[in-house]
Parts: C-alpha cells; structure tokens; sequence
C-alpha cells in the first residue's frame, strides 16, 4: 500500500451525491466517472470509468437509509479501487449506520458498529472520514485511522450568532445522560449554561422523561444531540423543559437528520420551534417541514479530505 496517492479523485455512490459534488466543487477538481446501480436481481453493480491508479481516492457514502443497501455499495466500490490499484482509499461516512449497536446491553446482543468496521476495513478503506460518531469507542472498532469531525464546530456559531442578545437567557439542554459530553461541549462554544434531562429508556424508540437538572425556567432552550432518528427523545425533552420546567421557547440541534417513522409528524407537533441540522443525510421531499433547517457540511469536509490529502492534521477543523 502507498502511503500516498499521486493525485486526488472524488467518487460517489448513491446516499449523498449532492455533498460529494458540493465537496469535489469547493476542491476546485471533477467528481469522479463513476456508475453504481444494481442487476435485475437487486445485486449491487459498480462500474469505475476512469483509472485511479496510483491516486488518492476518497469514496463519500453516508450509511443512512436504505441502510444495508448503501453499506453495500460503499463496501464494493472500495473494492473496486483496491483491485484497481488505487494509491490509497479513503471512505468519507459523513453519517455511519449501525452506530446505536456499540456494546451488548444484553445477553446475546451483537456489536453491530463493530461489524461494519470490520467490513469496510476488510473491503480495502486504508482510512475512515466521518462526522459524530454516536460512540467515540467505535473509533477503536477500526485498525485502520478514523477522523471523527465535530457537528458542534458548524451548529454552535449558528446558535451563538442567532441568540448573540440574550445568551445570558439561553441554555444548552441535554436529553439524556448519554448526550451531556456533546451537550456540554456546546455550550461551552455558544457561551450558555446547561442543563440535562434525566431518562428512563423502558424499550427501543420509547423514552419516559424523569427529571430535569438545571433551571431552564423562562429561558430559552437548546436540546442538543447528535442525530434525530424517531424524534420521540427530543418531543418528550420539549415537552418536559416546557411544562415542568417553565422553559420560554424550545430550539434542538442536532448532527444527522435520520427522521424514520412519524418523526416528522411528532416534530410539527411538538413545542419545538426550529430544529437545526447537518445535511449528512439526504432528506426525501415528503420529509422536509417547515421546523427544519439543515446546514451544509461540504465546507467542513472538503476542508478535512484536503488535509488528509496533504498529510496535514484534522484537528484545526474541530475549532
């Protein structure tokens, strides 16, 4: 394996096609010639028209849904550049699915996170790119260099230039214990407080909210957390700060928008006034709501995919 490639080349499969040409764009450099539809029986098909031999290649594929069907198409096409020589292969997972399956909670459970790395290292990625990954352990599930770049570094100056007049009346909630690492890490960014909400989890996608720690009364809240999947976590965190806590108003931030099932149903319901995420994930037009807000993350990984290029480190970008 060459340390590094000899040039740069962009290529996409089907998740997010939008932010690797937003990516390949700002890099001043073509998106890659590149083909990824499937046979008549539902295999995947990979058709790589141009060589990469010799070049640094770095194949933008978030893991969202269709979950299995885009792991699939990312694990192939590194395949594909491995057996053509690629000089090194990058794989940019703007958002990783399987994140949630990262320890055995219970007797028999996978390590599902675990799985997939395994997968995309044993397919050929020489080094994983990614934003939030919902475990920092799952770094460890890889032999190979994970970069795990920070949503905070894009929600956080939103928020702080947003409520710039009345930060002294903001506070950064966060909606369970598990969330108050990335909670607090944005308001220390934002310059407000914060408080946390204490959860009893009874069954999967079903939260019971138990306690708030903090004085959110006739303030306005910011629940923070790293992705949005049935939004039953941050409707009932709204709902708590507002009618036990005497919260004023209700923002969330979050890194990836996953929204399955009734998300967005529950979320035009909600007390939620704005929801502000990162566009990881292509959202669908039935999907889209007034409420939401996504913001780009192209800058931030060009940004990143350039230093990984020149051999610089990732670490400025978390600033």
């Amino acid at each position: 394996m060459n340390t590094h490639g000899r040039d740069m080349k962009i290529f996409t499969a089907n998740s997010n096609p939008r932010l690797a040409r937003e990516m390949a764009g700002a890099l001043g450099i073509p998106l890659g010639d590149s083909d990824v539809t499937t046979f008549c029986d539902g295999e995947i098909a990979v058709n790589i028209n141009e060589s990469v031999r010799g070049f640094d290649v770095f194949v933008v594929q978030s893991t969202s849904q269709p979950v299995n069907d885009n792991i699939m198409e990312l694990l192939i096409m590194i395949d594909a550049f491995k057996r053509a020589s690629a000089g090194r292969i990058t794989a940019v997972v703007p958002y990783f699915g399987y994140s949630r399956q990262d320890r055995k909670s219970k007797a028999r459970d996978p390590i599902s996170a675990r799985l997939v790395a395994d997968l995309i290292t044993v397919a050929g990625a020489d080094r994983i790119l990614t934003m939030d990954l919902h475990s920092p352990q799952i770094q460890g599930f890889f032999g190979i260099p994970v970069d795990d770049l920070q949503g905070m570094s894009i929600l956080a100056p939103y928020f702080k230039d947003r409520f710039k007049e009345s930060l002294d009346y903001t506070i950064a909630v966060s909606p369970d214990l598990g969330s108050v690492t990335r909670a607090r890490n944005f308001s220390h960014r934002v310059g407000v407080g914060l408080a946390i909400i204490d959860k009893r989890r009874q069954r999967a996608n079903v939260s019971e909210i138990m306690n708030i720690i903090g004085d959110v009364k006739d303030k306005t809240v910011i629940i923070v957390d790293d992705m949005i999947d049935t939004a039953g976590t941050l409707c009932n965190a709204a709902a708590a700060v507002i009618e036990q806590g005497g919260a004023k108003e209700v923002y969330a931030a979050a890194t990836h928008g996953v929204l399955s099932g009734n998300a967005i149903e529950r979320i035009e319901k909600s007390y939620i006034k704005e929801i502000v995420m990162l566009d990881t994930i292509i959202i669908p037009p039935e999907k889209k709501a007034d409420k939401l807000l996504f913001l780009p993350v192209s800058g931030v990984f060009a940004q990143a995919v350039e230093r990984i290029y020149m051999d610089k480190p990732i670490s400025p970008l978390f600033n």
